[in-house]
């Protein structure tokens, strides 16, 4: 039963994560293994990890393609005390974990594009994708799932401008188990925090602080829309506002934002 208003569902939930690491040379998915997993009653704390995903997914279900090994598929099962509202707060968990991670391991600290890329400068290093399973109003299961790309000697052909590894930046090969084990840690330390009543608040300010998007001069693609301004904040649903040229400042709960270069 959950209580309207409220972000958490259980006030004396403790976190305690047993990671139970699952590895596979191929899946079509991670996200699908899991939420497969989740629905047989598996535990939080499973994760799986692929060498290669061959239907790998992202947001609006665009497709998540790197060579076999290249780059670090993961996707952890949990099942939060949260309101459907506040699932987008693991997704946040996440992508600061995978930053604390990558600056760890790497050497380097990249930054949170809005809504769910991980980026050095205007290309991405990594992606997160959360999907969650409901019984009636309450969440039974969320799967967040992100695809990191860690070693390569090049980005695959016609991605060049737009992606990167973080072995380009940090100069070296970067050791993938290394950044595995690291953003677990990292990771339950800040899930820890968020499940805890209001904990979502100090999940949102790690995500701003990170953020790339705030303060930049954006336009927003909509299904129906484009439009630009400077996006000034991130809600607490995880919307993006952004005031336009004519002071209205408008709520994005979803879309794609490109980040636009200084005049």
């Amino acid at each position: 039963m959950t209580v309207p208003g409220a972000d958490c569902t259980n006030e004396r939930y403790v976190c305690r994560i047993d990671w139970d690491v699952r590895r596979f040379d191929e899946l079509d998915s991670t996200n699908r293994y899991l939420i497969d997993e989740a629905r047989k009653g598996a535990p939080e704390g499973v994760v799986a990890v692929a060498d290669r995903q061959t239907a790998g997914r992202g947001r609006l279900d665009r497709t998540w393609e790197a060579p076999a090994g290249s780059a670090l598929l993961v996707s952890v099962l949990l099942r939060p005390p949260l309101l459907p509202t506040h699932v987008h707060s693991t997704t946040m968990t996440a992508a600061v974990a995978a930053c604390d991670a990558c600056e760890g391991v790497a050497g380097f600290r990249p930054e949170l594009k809005w809504p769910n890329d991980i980026v050095v400068g205007d290309r991405k290093l990594a992606g997160l994708l959360a999907e969650a399973e409901l019984k009636g109003d309450d969440v039974d299961a969320v799967v967040v799932g992100m695809g990191f790309n860690v070693n390569w000697e090049k980005p695959p052909s016609g991605l060049e401008e737009i992606a990167i590894a973080a072995s380009e930046v940090a100069g070296r090969p970067v050791d993938r188990e290394a950044l595995l084990e690291q953003f677990l840690d990292r990771f339950e330390e800040h899930y820890s925090a968020l499940v805890e009543p209001g904990g979502w608040r100090g999940t949102l300010l790690n995500y701003r602080r990170s953020s790339s998007t705030l303060g930049k001069d954006v336009r927003v693609e909509l299904p129906d829309d484009t439009f630009t301004g400077r996006a000034v904040e991130v809600t607490g649903e995880g919307h993006l506002l952004v005031k336009t040229p004519a002071g209205e400042v408008r709520r994005v709960p979803a879309g794609d934002v490109v980040h636009l270069r200084p005049a």
